[in-house]
């Protein structure tokens, strides 16, 4: 790609005389080129926190439809292409170059913890082969892994962001109509073969426009910043996609580099008076761990007026870390704004309201899991049967949510079911993948696979509905496992897996902790602890397993696969011999 410009200012907040606009556009084309009009634009930066490449707007809307001319001449309208989606000036511009060039991006990650370098490579090869591409395009940096992963693909072409720019032939292109496609967006939580989510034109300009008008309510001075990937729906969809709709500047950095310096996300966002931002809940607990390192006065969040939680269950325990380590930063508990949403929504399908505290819904366990109720505990629950729910708020305009019991009836108040969705943003189902799309929907209903309830018109989730544990006819949910385990002393954050197999006796719990470096004989009094710790917390025997630092298997999104990690159980990969707490040697070698 060409230089941009070499100036290391970056893009104004506010456009000096182009005003917000944030009703319905018929497509992603329509709301760059409003925006284009303006000043504001996108901002990356480095690890030393220096502006390294600034993009505004109407440079992302020239640059894009010069390259559209150019994928025109070497593709057939409509073709699918596979972006690398590394967050760069260059992905965005060949994003919006599909846009307008009539061409369907389809984003895949960058190499991360997806089971090490195999398991990226085989998941590359099985999002191109899902979409049907006509060529995989990334950074430089990483064309040889596309090449090891697409050798045995010989039809699709592998080019780098430089060489695709350098393409001579140009052709005129026919950007895309509100009735056609967008991107295929490759959902988080796929497991073996990733499904491509659709989004349409429609859909994704229905959910730009709620996000923009009502979730956020945006404002002519807000400013966005980011550390989330560009390949996940809530980095792609609400940190490239909404601000650019809504006219806003956006400040990126790496999320390579927000793992290495968290700290750095918030001291771009002080130095820029950054208005909005968003993290799942580990994004601010991994900062509250390092608020002590801050220096004094590099720290100024007065302005923060939105700081979302997404992507995960919310852990009402990393934001009262958060909320107490950066309130002498000047940061208001309330602007945290949890949400709730998903890939199959394009993103966002509920809000809450934007200023007010958090609101979490204090639960008895050991009632919830009998009955299914989530009763609000009492003075007596102790504190190992008490868990917080936060509400995550209520259905956008024109969206609609329903908890649904198993014979399909709508439930109650505080009764837990399978959440259902409706509305403008839901995708058509996946591509190429009709017998997955054919389970998608129930009617005009979209069965998300997650559990909940609602509470005075809010939704509160519980967990996916796959992962639920079953022990005896108890719901056991595997957070309650993970986040009690964390709490040992020896065991890594974030670091914890829980999820059950059958032994040929029933279904036991297998809990796979990441150990920190220490002796054999610590190694022995962990193990134990976190039996002790899993049994008051669940109720139930488990076997407890010590994994190497970094055993666990992510998505492409950062979260923890559970699926994964028990494939890895079943298959023999962890080199610790396990520790039984009541389940007998053979469920180590337990297969489903």
């Amino acid at each position: 790609m060409p230089v941009l410009s070499d100036t290391r200012e970056p893009t104004p907040s506010a456009n000096a005389e182009l005003g917000l606009k944030l009703e319905l556009f018929e497509t992603l084309t329509d709301a760059l080129d409003y925006a284009a009009r303006g000043e504001t634009g996108c901002n990356f930066f480095n690890l030393r926190g220096e502006v390294q490449s600034r993009l505004a707007y109407s440079e992302l809307r020239e640059k894009s439809r010069s390259l559209s001319r150019k994928l025109a001449a070497r593709f057939k309208r409509g073709a699918r292409l596979a972006l690398v989606a590394e967050t760069s000036p260059e992905f965005l511009i060949t994003f919006f170059a599909c846009q307008y060039a009539g061409m369907i991006p389809a984003p895949i990650p960058l190499p991360v913890n997806l089971g090490g370098k195999d398991g990226y490579l085989t998941q590359v090869r099985m999002m191109v082969q899902g979409s049907k591409a006509a060529a995989a395009i990334g950074p430089t940096a990483i064309k040889d892994f596309l090449i090891s992963a697409l050798e045995s693909e010989p039809g699709v072409e592998i080019l780098d962001f430089d060489e695709l720019s350098a393409l001579d032939a140009e052709s005129e292109p026919v950007a895309f109509r509100a009735d056609e496609l967008c991107y295929i967006q490759y959902s988080s939580g796929s497991t073996s073969a990733p499904k491509g989510v659709i989004g349409t034109q429609k859909s994704v300009n229905a959910n730009l426009h709620a996000i923009t008008k009502y979730g956020l309510k945006l404002k002519p001075d807000d400013r966005a910043a980011s550390w989330l990937p560009l390949y996940h729906d809530m980095g792609l969809i609400g940190f490239a996609l909404a601000p650019m709709y809504g006219q806003c500047t956006v400040d990126y950095i790496a999320t390579s580099d927000f793992v290495r310096r968290p700290l750095l996300w918030l001291r771009i966002m002080s130095e820029h008076k950054a208005t909005i931002t968003y993290s799942p809940s580990f994004g601010y607990e991994l900062s509250a761990r390092r608020a002590s390192k801050a220096e004094d006065g590099a720290i100024d969040l007065s302005h923060v007026r939105v700081a979302g939680i997404g992507g995960d269950m919310v852990r009402p325990e990393a934001l009262r870390m958060f909320a107490e380590a950066f309130a002498p930063a000047g940061f208001d508990a309330g602007a945290f704004l949890p949400s709730y949403g998903m890939a199959e929504a394009t993103l966002a399908v509920s809000f809450t309201e934007i200023g007010k505290l958090v609101d979490v819904d204090q639960v008895d366990m050991r009632h919830y899991n009998r009955s299914g109720v989530a009763q609000p505990s009492s003075a007596v629950t102790s504190p190992e049967h008490r868990r917080g729910f936060v509400l995550c708020g209520k259905a956008l305009p024109e969206h609609a949510i329903e908890v649904r019991g198993e014979n399909g009836e709508t439930l109650n108040d505080r009764q837990v079911g399978r959440i259902f969705i409706k509305g403008p943003s839901l995708t058509p189902g996946y591509y190429s993948d009709p017998e997955a799309t054919a389970h998608l929907y129930d009617g005009e209903w979209l069965d998300t696979g997650d559990m909940g309830y609602f509470l005075n018109g809010q939704i509160a989730i519980t967990g996916r509905a796959k992962d639920l544990i079953i022990i005896n006819g108890r719901n056991i949910w595997p957070q309650d496992i993970e986040w009690a385990a964390e709490k040992v002393d020896g065991v890594r954050q974030g670091g914890v897996a829980a999820f059950s197999v059958d032994d040929g006796a029933g279904e036991r719990v297998v809990v796979v902790a990441e150990r920190r470096g220490m002796s054999a004989e610590a190694l022995e009094l962990v193990k134990r602890e976190i039996a002790k710790t899993v049994q008051a917390a669940a109720g139930a025997p488990a076997t407890i397993v010590m994994a190497k630092p970094h055993s666990m298997v992510l998505t492409s999104s950062g979260k923890l696969s559970r699926a994964k990690v028990k494939q890895k159980f079943l298959a023999g990969e962890f080199d610790e011999t396990v520790a039984e707490t009541g389940a007998p040697k053979a469920l180590a070698e337990a297969r489903v």
